[in-house]
């Protein structure tokens, strides 16, 4: 018999990089009776498949902040803690961020324009300096320092080594001039150097801080489905407990308006209740005694007393929960391309530098250890990853400022890269596909009297039923009538008289019930009839509608190669003619939300790099499982958290040029990466002072922080010709 596993998901503080989330999940994934531990930096949380018999979640909590971050392992108010703790951090950002541009500015134009308000310049620029470097830097230097610990380097050790370096120098160069004037140089300080890029850095961390905090509230979405407090029917009496204390087997009261708690059955009472979340299907569905309920769905009409079945983490609700939880921590957190590069080129740098000042000061000229000194400083300045830093958030906004006039929200650069690669798009039907709203498609006449629409619109009006109101809206504005003995059949429809006639609007049911016949080929699911005195007067086909240019949509990803399906909890028939219209050939109808997500899978498995199109909760597992998740603007919130990309218009269309759009912005971003080095390669052998031997030049380090400035110019540009491309 194998050990028992565990599955949890905790949240995670204090993750400030990629390189984090690794130090997190190697730590937890050490500890003994841990099978797997999987981190997603983007959501802020740690998946862990554990023996509890070994290992508990205090453990982890040791381990975790042994190497500084914190971990959240109670459920009770997990919601208002990562709430807290995510406004506090972003905050805290933001006012760094100020900090740093409100001080940086002025050291800026002091030092590259010459500026020269007193004779102690220098002592000006070193207190402008002093708060960058202290309360808006303090971040790189304390993550360089954790790293360091662990023996590891990041693009945060670059910056701090730099920063640092340069900073102290220009200090010394400060307070000690008389050093370096005794060896016949000038004591240049380069604060604009240090300052300049803390706030760049900052700046681009704050705009990945931003998307990364909306991601975060993906299953705080889910979560707030679930109310906190419910009625429950016990010994006769209405108590309101915590959700916590509800078992299975409680009478549990539900109101009309309000979200039903537990999965159940329904005891007594009936009503419509909106199932879209989990079925997909747009029409509410009707509910009595005896028939199943599930959490998170919504009662539109009538008071019920349901026998609770499944509560809590049993529920189906807390299944899809679960099922995005894992879908997103499941993929690998995909590493910042500037990340993978840094693994690569920080530990060269440093080599390099520590090299320079070794070879200086051996073989170098006197005073040798002034050179060392100097050309040290000029390689870690120059190799400093300002535009490395700036290389994916600049690319990035120009391609969102792009995007947003196609009406298209791209979240990240990781999702950007992704979409290069999609060779197969799934879309849910309900609300994506189509307009998720009921309409009359069809109406048939058998009688040609208006005071017949009259009567009907008097009906209808007075109904409860969820259709009622689509087919009433035809005749807005019509004169009531008074009508007599109204009756609301649930399920069915409704009856009434009116001068002595008798009235019916329902389904084909209540017709053959009524012993009414029904016209051949008006007798689908989704028909409403109108009968008089048992003849029918009129007949009305309700259908949800294909959205304007869904067809154009899918004929532009065939154009580009790529696969299209369809699926949706709806029926065959509806699923049949809407895959028709769209001219999508695979198809699947009565799809589940776990069905959705395993589809994703099984594509995957195939070697299909997924696009997944939704717009509600019953498809955010599938968006999260998805490589790529690409969301309706008028969808639930819990599918706009699960999406990388957000079309604002909703027209489909949107979905070929987002493809098109990411792989444009994915090559601008290599691009930038290539200029953000191509100066490095150049200059960094002039820094450490190659040329040196052969023609006495040398390069001084505030050349070096101008070739570093100019990479970053030629990164911003090159950026901003996202704005002009044509998708």
């Amino acid at each position: 018999m194998g050990k028992l596993q565990k599955k949890d998901v905790f949240a995670v503080t204090g993750m400030a990089c990629a390189a984090c989330a690794g130090s997190v999940e190697s730590m937890i994934a050490s500890l003994q009776g841990v099978s797997s531990a999987s981190v997603n930096y983007a959501g802020a949380n740690v998946y862990v498949v554990y023996n509890p018999d070994e290992v508990t979640p205090t453990d982890f909590v040791r381990s975790v902040e042994s190497i500084g971050y914190g971990l959240i392992i109670e459920e009770e108010n997990l919601n208002e803690k990562l709430a807290e703790i995510e406004f506090k951090h972003f905050n805290d950002l933001k006012r760094k961020l100020w900090v740093a541009a409100i001080f940086t500015f002025p050291v800026f134009v002091l030092s590259m324009f010459h500026i020269i308000l007193f004779e102690n310049k220098n002592w000006i620029l070193l207190f402008l300096s002093l708060p960058v470097i202290l309360f808006s830097g303090s971040e790189f230097y304390l993550n360089a320092w954790k790293q360091a610990k662990h023996r590891m380097v990041n693009m945060d050790t670059l910056v701090a080594l730099s920063t640092g370096i340069a900073f102290i120098f220009s200090f010394l160069n400060t307070i000690l001039p008389g050093i370096f004037l005794r060896a016949g140089l000038e004591p240049h300080v380069y604060f604009e150097s240090a300052t300049v890029i803390i706030t760049f850095i900052l700046a681009g961390k704050f705009l990945e801080e931003r998307s990364k905090s909306k991601a975060s509230s993906v299953i705080r979405s889910l979560m707030g489905l679930q109310p906190k407090n419910l009625t429950v029917l016990r010994d006769g009496a209405e108590l309101e407990l915590p959700l916590s204390m509800v078992a299975p087997g409680d009478k549990v009261m539900v109101r009309p308006g309000d979200r039903i708690p537990v999965d159940g059955v329904v005891e007594s009472g009936d009503s419509y209740i909106d199932e879209s979340m989990i079925s997909g299907e747009p029409l509410p569905v009707f509910k009595n005694a005896g028939t199943n309920v599930f959490a998170g769905t919504l009662n539109s009409k009538g008071n019920l007393v349901i026998s609770a079945s499944k509560t809590g983490k049993n529920t189906l609700l807390a299944g899809i929960i679960a099922m995005v939880q894992e879908a997103q921590s499941a993929k690998p957190p995909i590493q910042k391309l500037a990340d993978k590069i840094a693994s690569v080129f920080v530990p060269i740098v440093l080599a390099l530098s520590a090299l320079t000042f070794i070879t200086w000061w051996v073989f170098g000229p006197q005073p040798s250890v002034t050179f060392a000194f100097i050309t040290t400083i000029s390689v870690l300045i120059i190799a400093c990853p300002c535009a490395l830093g700036l290389a994916t958030p600049t690319a990035l906004m120009a391609g969102i400022g792009r995007g947003a006039s196609q009406g298209i929200l791209i979240r990240n650069a990781e999702n950007l890269e992704t979409a290069c690669t999609i060779n197969a798009v799934i879309f849910d039907k309900t609300g994506t596909l189509t307009t998720g709203k009921p309409t009359v498609t069809k109406s048939e006449w058998f009688k040609e009297d208006e005071s017949l629409k009259q009567l009907l619109y008097s009906l209808e009006k007075r109904s409860g039923h969820p259709l009622a109101y689509v087919i009433a809206a035809l005749f807005e504005g019509t004169e009531m009538l008074p009508v007599d003995n109204f009756e609301d059949i649930p399920g069915k429809g409704i009856k009434a008289s009116y001068q002595n006639s008798n009235c019916l609007v329902g389904n084909k049911a209540l017709m053959l019930e009524n012993n009414i016949p029904v016209p051949l080929g008006s007798a689908e699911d989704n028909s409403v009839f109108f009968a008089l005195n048992s003849e029918i007067v009129a007949g009305f086909s309700i259908e949800d509608t294909l959205r304007d240019n869904a067809a154009e949509a899918v004929s532009k990803l065939h154009k580009q190669g790529i696969e299209v399906f369809m699926l949706t909890g709806d029926k065959e028939a509806a699923a049949a003619l809407m895959a028709e219209q769209a001219g999508i050939r695979n198809y699947f109808a009565g799809v589940l939300p776990a069905d959705k997500n395993n589809f994703v899978k099984e594509l995957k498995q195939k070697g299909y790099n997924v696009a997944m199109v939704g717009d509600g909760i019953n498809d955010s597992a599938a968006l999260a499982e998805a490589d790529l998740g690409i969301a309706m603007a008028t969808g639930s919130d819990i599918a706009l958290d699960s999406a990388g990309i957000i079309l604002m218009k909703g027209d489909l269309r949107a979905v070929a040029e987002a493809i098109s759009l990411s792989k444009i912005t994915v090559r601008i971003i290599r691009q930038n990466f290539f200029w953000a080095f191509f100066y490095n390669i150049i200059a960094i052998p002039i820094a450490a002072g190659l040329l040196y031997p052969f023609t006495g030049f040398l390069l001084s380090p505030m050349i070096a922080g101008a070739a570093m400035a100019m990479s970053s110019v030629t990164v911003v540009m090159n950026s901003l010709r996202l704005k002009r491309v044509v998708l």
